[in-house]
């Protein structure tokens, strides 16, 4: 993640809306994750995008971690992004942030189209990598620590 700042900048018109994805870990080590879409303006009659798709933009798997994607979903689809992370970290014993990051940065990048997600691991590590100038984002940490963030910028917020 970035480092905290005392000072960001506030997200633009258009970059208010979109995606709701959601990850969560219980006090059992149960994962989970939910997404909801804006949708995609004047889509193909039919389409079906990538949040209801299980692995693609929604994804979790007790033991390994949770995720929720946004962007071009027949990318999320065609990569099953979710899936595609949590195997990293399973199989190939990379980190979350590692995982995430090279997904969102690596796997997607050439076909440069905006994407980002939010994430957790089983022992509570969060990351939330995007490559779109902004991403609403935020989160709680097991200690009880709040962060929000729109760009760089991360902000600790009290509950």
């Amino acid at each position: 993640m970035k480092a905290h700042a005392a000072a960001g900048t506030e997200g633009t018109e258009n970059e208010k809306h979109g995606t709701v994805g959601a990850v969560a870990l219980d006090a059992a080590g149960h994962l989970a994750a939910a997404t909801s879409t804006g949708g995609y303006t004047n889509k193909p009659d039919g389409r079906v995008g990538d949040s209801p798709v299980i692995g693609a933009g929604t994804y979790a798997r007790d033991g390994v971690c949770a995720v929720s994607g946004t962007g071009k979903g027949e990318f999320f689809i065609r990569y099953v992004v979710g899936h595609e992370i949590a195997s990293r970290i399973a199989y190939q014993g990379q980190d979350l942030s590692t995982a995430a990051s090279g997904v969102v940065d690596g796997d997607l990048a050439p076909h440069k189209i905006g994407a980002g997600l939010v994430a957790v691991d089983a022992e509570g590590a969060v990351c939330a990598p995007y490559n779109t100038p902004g991403m609403f984002r935020g989160w709680v940490t097991s200690e009880g620590k709040a962060f929000v963030a729109t760009h760089e910028t991360i902000y600790e917020v009290a509950l």
